[in-house]
C-alpha cells in the first residue's frame, strides 16, 4: 500500500476528515473528532498509528513482531504502529485501518 492508496482510504471511510495539528509532516483522520490514524509523509517504509482494542493489540505484535509494533509516541494498550511492507497484505492494512476507525466511529 502506497501513501496515496491509504489517504484514500481513510477519505473513502464516512465522516472522515483530515487534519494536521502535529505539523506538515503528519496527517491526521479523524471520525466525530477523533482520532483513528496519524500517519508520516516522510516516513519510508510507510509507518502509521492506529488504535487497536487492547487484547487485540498484543496478539497482532506477536503474530508480526517486524511489522505491528507498539504505537509510537501514543498509549501502547491502544495504540499500534504499522509498518507497511510484504509481511502484510492490504487487506490486513485495511481491516486495521477499518477497526480503528469502527473503535473512534461508535
Amino acid at each position: 500500500m502506497y501513501l496515496d492508496e491509504l489517504v484514500e482510504f481513510c477519505l473513502s471511510l464516512p465522516d472522515v476528515e483530515e487534519t494536521q495539528p502535529f505539523g506538515p509532516e503528519h496527517v491526521v483522520y479523524k471520525t466525530k473528532g477523533k482520532m483513528f490514524l496519524l500517519v508520516g509523509l516522510e516516513d519510508s517504509p510507510i509507518r502509521f498509528n492506529v488504535k487497536c482494542d487492547p487484547a487485540r493489540a498484543i496478539q497482532l505484535r506477536e503474530d508480526y513482531p517486524d511489522a505491528v509494533l507498539p504505537g509510537y509516541h501514543m498509549n501502547k494498550k491502544h495504540w499500534n504502529t504499522i509498518v507497511v511492507g510484504p509481511e502484510l497484505s492490504r487487506q490486513q492494512l485495511e481491516d486495521f485501518i477499518l477497526h480503528s476507525y469502527t473503535l473512534v466511529h461508535k
